[in-house]
């Protein structure tokens, strides 16, 4: 018996390391199987963390260059173009995004009851709400540098991460644990640390104007935010790319609206892309793909790849905006950043267990 045990044992030894045939039966020498194995999963593992690395480092990119894009893009401290038309140009071309994502889906796996455009309207009909509100928030975008300058608009954004989370309390219904209410305070505190002035009479760097802008602009992104997610969730087999395109599709429309309500006789006089620049162009382009690289974190990453993008973004800000504008890089705004990015990482570990 442990003649055949060791017998076998010595065969399977042999199944293991016999050479690896190519396509045309030929051997593979000196490719046993199990290193063949062990090369396949060790491929696969690094060509995953590429991918990872690469979406960070978009995501990173993109939240960082959003409100120095937009700061650049003024002339003279205020904007040549209309930002209604800049804003109904990123909805249209993420419109156009997804739906080259849903060719692509089309062509490989046909058109599906869940992937198809076609739609019943008590589904459409919950789109116009938060398309509304990112109309709102997204214009606000551009009013609030009369106040802030790119860094501390990048510091005060993180004000929605409270908006949701308070949110998702009330609507969704979800638990917040003790770690992440107190990531909310400590948010709230690097927030005006980051804000302090030390150079005038003025405590805060931010008037209150500013204050006020970034705090409605938090509201109506977590609620616009926290709506969407309960849509999606509505029907989770939806595909992902047919709820974003009716959506986007809402958006050209009450951007459209807005363009006649605030912009009409300049468009019609001096045309749609009257103003544009290249700076112009590349913040259009920055805010269509943000979302599309927020989708890709979702589905190729995970939460702490936002959190150091967050991070990042915000040192990233900083620097480049002390070269291109002139900004001052205080010990007040380095710790408060510092809090911030503690209390992000806190919420995003802090999540009830179940």
């Amino acid at each position: 018996m442990e003649y055949r045990k060791i017998k076998d044992q010595e065969e399977d030894g042999d199944l293991v390391e016999r050479d690896v045939l190519d396509p045309h039966g030929k051997p593979l020498l000196g490719v046993p199987v199990r290193n063949m194995v062990s090369f396949g999963g060790s491929l696969a593992e690094r060509s995953k963390w590429k991918l990872k690395s690469i979406v960070t480092i978009a995501l990173t990119l993109l939240t960082s260059s959003q409100a120095i894009l937009i700061v650049w893009s003024k002339r003279a401290g205020k904007y040549e173009y209309s930002v209604t038309t800049a804003n109904f140009s990123v909805e249209a071309l993420k419109c156009a995004l997804s739906l080259a994502a849903l060719g692509r889906i089309w062509k490989s796996e046909g058109v599906t009851e869940d992937n198809k455009l076609s739609t019943s309207l008590d589904e459409v009909i919950a789109y116009p709400i938060p398309a509304a509100l990112y109309l709102v928030k997204n214009l606000l975008q551009y009013y609030i540098f009369a106040y802030v300058d790119a860094p501390g608009y990048q510091i005060l954004k993180n004000l929605n991460i409270i908006s949701t989370g308070v949110l998702y309390r009330i609507i969704l219904k979800k638990q917040l644990s003790e770690i992440q209410w107190a990531a909310f305070i400590l948010l709230c505190a690097g927030c005006t640390t980051a804000q302090l002035n030390s150079s005038s009479d003025r405590v805060l760097q931010t008037p209150f104007q500013g204050w006020m802008m970034a705090i409605v602009m938090a509201l109506l992104s977590g609620f616009a935010g926290v709506y969407t997610e309960a849509i999606i969730k509505k029907r989770p087999s939806r595909n992902i790319n047919v709820q974003n395109f009716w959506l986007y599709v809402f958006g050209m429309a009450f951007n459209a609206v807005a363009i006649l309500v605030q912009d009409f006789d300049a468009v019609m006089n001096k045309g749609f892309f009257h103003g544009y620049s290249l700076i112009t162009t590349c913040m259009v382009l920055n805010h269509a793909l943000s979302g599309i690289a927020v989708s890709m974190v979702m589905k190729y990453a995970d939460n702490i790849v936002k959190v150091y993008s967050t991070s990042v973004a915000m040192l990233l800000t900083a620097i480049v905006s002390v070269f291109l504008f002139g900004f001052h890089l205080s010990l007040a705004f380095f710790l408060g950043s510092t809090v911030i990015s503690v209390s992000i990482y806190l919420h995003s570990i802090g999540k009830p267990q179940r």
